[in-house]
């Protein structure tokens, strides 16, 4: 049943109908590329995931450029279609739950459900209904590899109906509302960004400070050895308290731990433990697209996961006595990371790579052994200060797009009048 899909439409002051009975439906689908001729002389808009960016903070409306174009002929031997501008799309596959409105002609693949709206349905009151269903489709999407809302369960998609002027008075009120509420998010995320900037900065001076005292000193010299992790196929889901997972890159970023980003070992699949991650240990991202994503080192904290170590992060055993939060707090640090990018081997665009030979090569400030834990304690206590500030503001982003959602799902059932509320009073 839709309504133990979307429960708040319970409270829908007018009936709730199937979509397609106020819009045509229809899907997508993509030429084969076995046949290049059907690639050749692309002019029609063609709309796939590689789209999906442009809808996923919701702030915007309209598609109106694509990535990839497709040609009359790829059209005319493929089930794809051309629908008209003004047609609204979701994405059902893989990036789940986004919508928007055709800004012209346009095809898509079969990523993605369209429906074109009849005389009683206007798109923009759709494409709001949609957005306020998307936590509840995506808890519907269904597989294991690639998550896909079925076509059967697309079909099932109900809305409210209200009269088309009532229809166009919510559109424009959360038009507006939820543009209001998007500006005050933008500016808690530049907020954000600028905390971030300032403790980057403030630890920068440090580590220059002490560099400009001391010197600078290999690291080879504080290194015992440095170990490549496994490389198994794995499931790309979350792994539950007592089951085994490989780390992903992203597990070390920015100089922080996330042991939630991994992947599920396969339960047939035996852990090989030498590869078992222990708290305290120093991790370092090897290779990455990007050269900021290289290099990035973090202290383990598994909060007594079973992670193991994947081949895209080394482990960097350090010897007695050296600090493994000292060195992870200045190779974040601007200075040493300069330094570091002339040793990365590999061109922007492609894998960029630190072998375990340039890393012993890397330059930090000089410290001795006994005072590097005190140092590592103090900018900890700044990147801390940072952090929950940040935190603070995050969450503030949380609440305001759990307060938009609720106005948009409360404006399109009815249950704010919308002729009556404030613009701005919902925030």
């Amino acid at each position: 049943m839709i309504l133990d899909l979307a429960p708040w439409l319970e409270n829908s002051r007018w009936q709730t109908v199937p979509i397609s009975f106020l819009a045509r439906q229809g899907t997508g689908h993509t030429p084969s590329r076995q046949h290049p001729e059907y690639w050749e002389n692309c002019t029609i808009p063609w709309i796939t995931l590689a789209d999906v960016w442009q809808l996923r903070d919701g702030t915007r409306h309209t598609v109106t450029e694509t990535k990839e174009k497709i040609s009359l002929l790829g059209l005319a031997h493929s089930a794809a279609v051309v629908h008209p501008k003004g047609t609204v799309i979701l994405s059902r596959t893989a990036s789940v739950g986004f919508s928007g409105i055709m800004g012209a002609d346009m095809a898509t693949s079969q990523d993605f459900a369209t429906w074109t709206c009849g005389p009683k349905l206007l798109p923009r009151f759709l494409l709001h209904a949609l957005r306020a269903m998307a936590p509840d489709l995506k808890r519907l999407a269904a597989g294991s590899t690639h998550k896909t809302i079925y076509m059967p369960d697309i079909e099932r998609l109900r809305i409210p109906v209200p009269a088309l002027e009532e229809q166009r008075r919510i559109a424009d009120f959360l038009d507006a509302e939820t543009a209001h509420i998007d500006r005050l998010s933008a500016l808690r995320s530049k907020q954000v960004e600028l905390v971030g900037e300032r403790a980057s900065s403030l630890i920068a001076g440090r580590v220059e400070e002490l560099a400009s005292v001391n010197g600078w000193i290999r690291l080879k010299r504080g290194l015992r050895s440095i170990e490549q992790g496994w490389s198994p196929q794995c499931h790309d889901i979350e792994a539950g308290v007592d089951e085994c997972a490989v780390l992903k890159t992203s597990a070390v970023s920015s100089g922080v731990f996330r042991g939630e980003q991994h992947k599920l070992l396969p339960p047939e699949l035996e852990p090989d433990l030498r590869y078992l991650v222990r708290d305290g240990d120093l991790l370092m991202t090897r290779g990455s697209g990007s050269p900021r994503l290289v290099g990035v080192a973090a202290v383990a904290d598994t909060k007594g996961r079973k992670l193991l170590l994947s081949d895209l992060l080394y482990r960097l055993r350090l010897h007695p006595g050296w600090s493994s939060t000292f060195v992870a707090s200045v190779l974040a640090s601007s200075p040493v990371r300069s330094r570091m990018r002339l040793l990365m081997r590999g061109q922007s665009g492609q894998t960029i790579k630190l072998r375990a030979e340039d890393i012993r090569e890397i330059s930090i400030p000089r410290l001795a052994v006994d005072d590097q834990s005190g140092w590592a304690k103090e900018v900890d206590r700044v990147r801390a200060e940072a952090n929950a500030l940040m935190r603070s503001l995050e969450r503030s982003i949380e609440l305001l797009e759990e307060r938009r959602r609720a106005v948009v799902t409360a404006a399109v059932t009815g249950e704010l009048d919308v002729t009556t509320a404030g613009r701005g009073s919902f925030v």
